[in-house]
């Protein structure tokens, strides 16, 4: 049995052996050949493309060229071999029980010939010339062209890909030789091309390693039998290979399992005849696969901190693991010693250390966690910073406490020796976030002075940020934020049901200032710093000159990666809608007097849009700056829904501005709810309107009445339903219980009121009037009634749409509405594309600067 220090799981104490592993894993090394795959077959199409002269005469030459005899032989030998060693390795396969593989090569190369069938049909029906000449050619016999695919390698390559015979060394040597001699053949005998070939084995090579991600790989991870067969081999006589019992999930231990450390290893407690017991962690490729896109993320967006790199070989992870072990202890920290180590077979390697048995951090009831505790483990950090020494993962499972009380550091494998000052400090920080979210930033910011100093401690707060942190640590401090909003809200939604309960004793102004007094003073009260602001007052309480501002960590900013996926996005959208469009027609036919008046009721819609803003804000904001913020979100509205991207730039911008986020976010809502009745109430209006004029073939009255039916019919439905009822009421009220007390500051300021409402009517009237000169650019006639109903018609679709800035769905419904309402199509469809030019893609360069001047000015 184990000691009773141990805990396991009794269902996995049987003799060397654990429970059931997965049949299959998913490699994402699998996932990136595939899509090296797809590059290199893209790249290559390209060159077909652009470089038509070369490939004709590369296929010149090699046809002028003698062809052996031997080759002729050989090449028939081999188109014969290339069909039956695939035969033979399946029997061979079969034999030996491993099916498996077989029918993953079977399916892999079924998948590569239709693929290959897909492709040929592409380049002889519908691609370019330059392609079709690239891949084929005229065949000897003079009777047609050569397939732009060769018929059988691709099959055969994805099949002895997806099979594993490239891990085989002998089969693969006598594979690849008869492919190859098959290849050489059929070029010389000018029966193919070079480009065709080499599309060919991309095409079986990526099919193949495609199928072997999306169906999975047959896992090589060792069991717990071939564990004990490993450890005789290496001179120990072990009984049994226990699994420690995992941390229950939902709580910070398993939090730290994630991605980010899933590549620890399996860990096993080993009985032995002849000793104490043994620690043993196995460590595969499967393993070292797990959180593999986690970590190339952040070595990619993390800069100034060197990170190990994402995937390493097996012999690499064995030797940075011992070199860390055998370093922390050369240190005098507590560490596991590391007794041997060894492979399991090609594909796994294990390390053994000294039975530790105690438990983790994380195990730990928060009374256990004591002063002295801390004060132990602070100084096996200290110990490893003397020697420049980093752990990067003091988490609560690293740090293990025995029977007697005494502190290791394990898992050890991700740190480094000789790091530099920043990586250190984040240790710091690390472990006194680790230790706050058990015991409070008090305790845990004096345990660190008390054994590092104040001034090192103070040197980690530019570190002490939640991307800094591991990801167990930051799940835990977003379950906390959570929480807070949460107690916040029903604050909030409590202090407004208890005015309401004596509401009827007040009236008028003074009842609506006791109301927002009421919440305010309910926000105040549970109103809590976050954790790591708690860390930091704590510090500057010893250290009032520390540096707080946070370092610089990130490489890559969501910022950066908004402005490089709107310009993608942008020059996609922008291609694809000037494919459809005519532009000679354009240019030549437009008025350009009126093409002009539209570009300025299209720039009046930014002032316009700013003064509306500010209506709702009763705090001093700068009325240039929001300005500049509107034309900004002509820019973020590239990467956004329409309807998503205004309203978090604009709650961003307020909040830069000074105006406190809950206020924030309750202006620009109380903003966008006087807006959508807005919208409403001029819809109906101009629908009535076009309605008494009986257009033919546009009834916007029908469409009022039709739209006002379907919500009355969507109300019945949401009360008729329980949770949807519960649902809808429960996001109401807490709309309202922010956005109401701002508005009652509001209608206490009627300029304010004036301008908010006044500046949203002035934005869908410039709106409007800009695609009306649109329209009457080229040479349409329309009420101007007609054009209001079509715009906010389209514009409440764009809005709706999830497509970034409402693209498309915009551009359909103003189209379709133009000529429903008596516009010829192609006249329609010009105005269209000059209104959406004017509102949507001429503001993205002016909103791009503007962005980058405000965020530049700390504004958004």
């Amino acid at each position: 049995p184990a000691p009773p220090s141990t805990t396991v799981r009794v269902a996995d104490a049987i003799e060397g052996d654990e429970p059931l592993l997965p049949a299959r894993v998913h490699r994402p090394s699998d996932l990136i050949r595939m899509l090296l795959g797809l590059l290199a077959i893209a790249v290559l199409l390209a060159l077909a493309a652009v470089a038509q002269q070369t490939t004709q005469g590369i296929s010149d030459d090699i046809n002028r060229a003698d062809v052996p005899v031997w080759i002729s032989v050989g090449g028939f030998i081999a188109s014969v071999a290339v069909l039956a060693l695939p035969v033979i390795f399946a029997v061979e396969r079969l034999i030996k029980r491993d099916g498996l593989r077989i029918a993953d090569g079977v399916l892999a190369a079924v998948l590569a010939h239709g693929v290959s069938l897909a492709i040929a049909l592409w380049v002889a029906e519908a691609a370019p010339d330059s392609i079709l000449h690239a891949l084929t050619k005229a065949k000897p016999s003079g009777d047609g062209q050569t397939d732009p695919v060769h018929g059988y390698i691709a099959p055969v390559v994805a099949y002895m890909t997806a099979v594993g015979m490239t891990r085989r060394p002998g089969w693969r040597v006598l594979m690849w030789a008869v492919v190859a001699l098959d290849v050489v053949a059929v070029l010389v005998g000018g029966y193919t091309t070079p480009f065709a070939i080499t599309l060919t084995v991309l095409i079986g090579w990526t099919v193949a390693y495609g199928t072997m991600y999306a169906v999975g790989s047959p896992t090589v991870r060792p069991t717990g039998r071939n564990l004990l067969a490993g450890l005789r081999r290496i001179g120990f006589r072990p009984v049994s290979a226990l699994v420690p019992e995992e941390p229950v999930p939902g709580t910070a231990a398993a939090a730290a399992s994630d991605a980010e450390n899933a590549d620890r290893g399996r860990r096993y407690v080993v009985t032995r005849e002849d000793g104490p017991p043994l620690d043993v962690t196995v460590v595969d490729r499967e393993h070292q696969a797990q959180g593999f896109f986690y970590r190339a993320w952040r070595r990619l967006s993390l800069r100034g901190i060197y990170q190990r790199r994402s995937l390493q070989s097996l012999r690499q992870a064995l030797e940075q693991e011992a070199l860390l072990a055998y370093a922390a202890i050369a240190a005098g920290a507590n560490a596991p010693k590391l007794v041997a180590t060894s492979e399991l077979g090609p594909d796994a390697v294990m390390l053994v250390y000294e039975h530790l048995g105690g438990r983790t951090l994380d195990q730990l009831e928060d009374e256990e966690i004591t002063d002295e505790l801390m004060l132990s483990t602070w100084r096996q950090v200290e110990a490893l910073q003397s020697r420049r020494i980093c752990h990067r993962r003091l988490d609560g499972d690293a740090i293990l406490v025995d029977r007697s009380g005494t502190v290791f550091l394990t898992d050890l494998r991700g740190g480094e020796i000789a790091a530099g000052d920043l990586v250190l400090r984040m240790d710091i920080a690390q472990l006194v976030t680790t230790l706050a979210l058990r015991v409070g930033a008090q305790r845990a910011v004096a345990a660190a002075v008390q054994v590092l100093g104040p001034d090192a401690v103070a040197d980690s707060l530019p570190l002490l940020q939640s991307i800094a942190l591991t990801r167990s640590s930051r799940v835990e401090l977003r379950r906390r934020s959570r929480e807070r909003s949460e107690r916040q809200r029903e604050a909030v939604l409590e202090a407004s049901k208890a005015r309401k309960e004596i509401k009827a004793k007040e009236h008028g102004r003074k009842a609506l200032k006791a109301e927002k007094k009421a919440i305010e003073d309910a926000l105040d009260e549970t109103r809590e710093e976050d954790l790591l602001t708690q860390i930091r007052h704590e510090v500057l309480r010893i250290r009032p000159q520390a540096a707080v501002e946070p370092a610089r960590l990130e490489r890559i900013k969501p910022r950066t990666l908004v402005t490089v996926i709107a310009g993608v996005f942008a020059a996609y959208f922008l291609l694809s809608q000037l494919t459809h469009a005519n532009l000679g027609t354009i240019i030549t036919e437009a008025k350009w007097h009126w093409a002009a008046l539209a570009l300025v009721f299209s720039a009046l819609t930014y002032p316009s849009t700013a003064l509306g803003l500010l209506g709702f804000v009763p705090e001093k904001v700068s009325y240039a700056r929001t300005v500049l913020a509107q034309v900004a979100g002509s820019f973020v509205k590239l990467v956004a829904p329409a309807a998503v991207g205004g309203v978090a730039l604009n709650t961003r911008f307020l909040q830069r501005s000074g105006v406190r986020p809950g206020l924030a976010v309750a202006s620009v809502g109380a903003s966008q709810l006087f807006g959508l009745g807005c919208h409403v109430l001029l819809l109906m209006t101009f629908g009535y309107v076009t309605g008494t004029e009986r257009t033919p073939s546009l009834s916007p009255s029908r469409t009022v009445i039709g739209g006002l039916l379907a919500a009355a019919v969507l109300v019945l439905v949401v009360t008729a339903v329980p949770f949807l009822r519960k649902f809808v009421s429960t996001r109401v009220r807490s709309l309202f219980a922010g956005v109401v007390p701002r508005m009652l500051d509001v209608v206490q300021r009627p300029q304010k009121l004036a301008s908010g409402i006044g500046g949203m009517v002035l934005m869908t009237l410039f709106f409007v009037l800009c695609l009306d000169a649109s329209v009457r650019a080229f040479g349409g006639e329309l009420s101007f009634a007609n054009v209001a109903v079509v715009f906010l018609a389209g514009n409440a679709l764009g809005s709706a749409a999830p497509t970034p800035g409402g693209v498309g769905a915009v551009e359909l419904a103003l189209t379709a509405g133009l000529t429903a309402a008596g516009l010829p199509s192609d006249t329609a469809l010009s105005a269209v594309l000059l209104f959406r030019l004017l509102t949507f893609w001429l503001p993205v360069l002016p909103g791009w600067l503007s962005f980058s001047h405000l965020t530049r000015k700390g504004a958004i």
